[in-house]
């Protein structure tokens, strides 16, 4: 066993606003570098996560000596390389399906992993890639970690996030591997039976509810500034469960292994309010906790049960912007941002994009804390480190980094403007150009 201080540090590849950074980082790494190429995504990334170097760039001829080089850590060792690619190339039937050019992500993963020379990796993806043609996507990425020197955890298998500690149901394709002669971490064990569980396993806790993730919580549609804004100054919480306490950082242990935030817990954040119609709302109410509302098809939540998976929904480039959030077990509305993130697993002090749109993307794009936090401890464990919490506090970057549009943000991180994306009209749309140059001056100069 490693009893050094220096924590073990992980890269994350496709970071998204970071789920799999604020997991592994509660298990005890530090994450010095995380890839992103939506610039969106790397704003909410830099708020959360300012000590870690954002690289707002595809992976796609990203070298390992730009990676260390940006994330400072010369040629010290890399413990994990994590991340997620998407995965779309599998309708080609005669073919091997990582040469189907949209594949190449994956291999990108797979060259990063070994040009770093990483101790270990954890690859995410979609449980759709274990059944039928699919397999062999998988057989063929096994092979392919094989070919450069990595040994990957078989069989694989599919984690539920509602297995560990998540109030919601979703489901997870999880590959590890280590470098040949290294221990391959194992797949970390269940530790709670899902509040709907047919078949509890014996001696687990029941895992949390959706009314113990958002029980708490203030009525957003109570707060008229919310139709304008994200934020707002309340001391209206309501008693909180087990879990809830742990998302507001009121227990000891609610920071796990990772860096305590220096952060102002009375602002609920992330909680734009939605606009129903009355006729929406009564289809709301009239719809059954745990079914589907047959209109809209958003599925209502049960105060008892688990929340269906979050979803990211689509973006301009596909014609529309849809976010699908679930209805309120309580209130007759759509969820609200804040509300997605405790399903999620994402405690009160980690913000998302101040948009309903863009911030129920990020989550939907996420892997919840709670797992990647549970898959994080397996791989301390097979690298042989005790986790140990820092001393050290951690100030959250500029909150202007969650009011940039698509726009403001690439300009920011001086990447080209996507091409064919819009961006989603708030209310950060509404504010004057010059405040908008503003605020980009001021978190260049507040990050150097």
């Amino acid at each position: 066993m490693r009893t050094s201080d220096v924590r073990p540090i992980g890269i994350d590849l496709f970071a998204g606003a970071g789920g799999l950074s604020l997991g592994f980082e509660q298990a005890g790494f530090d994450v010095v570098a995380a890839v992103e190429v939506d610039p969106i995504h790397c704003a909410a990334h830099k708020f959360n996560f300012p000590e870690t170097a954002v690289i707002p760039r595809s992976v796609v001829g990203l070298t390992a000596a730009e990676i260390r080089l940006a994330a400072g850590i010369g040629d010290r060792e890399v413990d994990c390389v994590f991340g997620g690619p998407p995965c779309q190339g599998f309708s080609m039937i005669g073919q091997r399906i990582l040469d189907d050019p949209r594949n190449n992500l994956v291999l990108e993963f797979v060259r990063i992993v070994a040009e770093l020379g990483a101790r270990t990796f954890v690859f995410e993806n979609v449980k759709g890639l274990t059944v039928g043609r699919h397999k062999a996507f998988l057989e063929e990425l096994v092979q392919a970690f094989d070919r450069v020197g990595y040994a990957v955890r078989l069989p694989w298998k599919v984690l539920d996030a509602s297995n560990y500690g998540t109030p919601q149901k979703r489901q997870r394709l999880i590959l590890m591997g280590a470098r040949k002669g290294l221990p391959v971490p194992d797949y970390p064990l269940p530790s709670t039976n899902p509040a709907d569980a047919k078949k509890p396993v014996s001696g687990l806790p029941v895992g949390p509810t959706c009314a113990d993730a958002m029980g708490d919580l203030p009525d957003a549609d109570g707060f008229t500034a919310l139709s304008d804004t994200d934020i707002v100054k309340t001391t209206s919480y309501k008693k909180p469960s087990q879990y809830a306490a742990e998302m507001r950082s009121l227990t000891n242990d609610a920071w796990h292994y990772g860096y305590v935030r220096d952060w102002n817990s009375a602002y609920l954040t992330s909680s734009a309010r939605t606009s129903h119609t009355d006729i929406s709302q009564r289809r709301f109410h009239e719809t059954k906790p745990g079914s589907v509302e047959p209109i809209s098809r958003f599925f209502k939540l049960a105060p008892q049960g688990l929340s269906n998976t979050l979803r990211a929904g689509t973006d301009g480039a596909r014609g529309a912007f849809t976010s699908p959030r679930p209805i309120h077990y309580k209130y007759d509305r759509c969820i609200t941002v804040r509300e997605m993130a405790r399903l999620h697993g994402f405690p009160d002090w980690f913000r998302l994009h101040s948009t309903k749109w863009h911030g129920a993307r990020q989550i939907g794009n996420a892997v919840p804390a709670p797992l990647a936090r549970a898959i994080g401890s397996s791989v301390v464990a097979a690298l042989g480190v005790k986790p140990s919490r820092p001393d050290r506090v951690v100030k959250l970057g500029d909150p202007k980094l969650l009011y940039l549009e698509m726009s403001g943000a690439a300009d920011y991180f001086g990447v080209p403007r996507p091409n064919g994306r819009r961006d989603k009209k708030s209310g950060a749309k509404k504010r004057k150009q010059h405040e908008i140059e503003e605020a980009i001056a001021r978190v260049r100069a507040a990050n150097g």
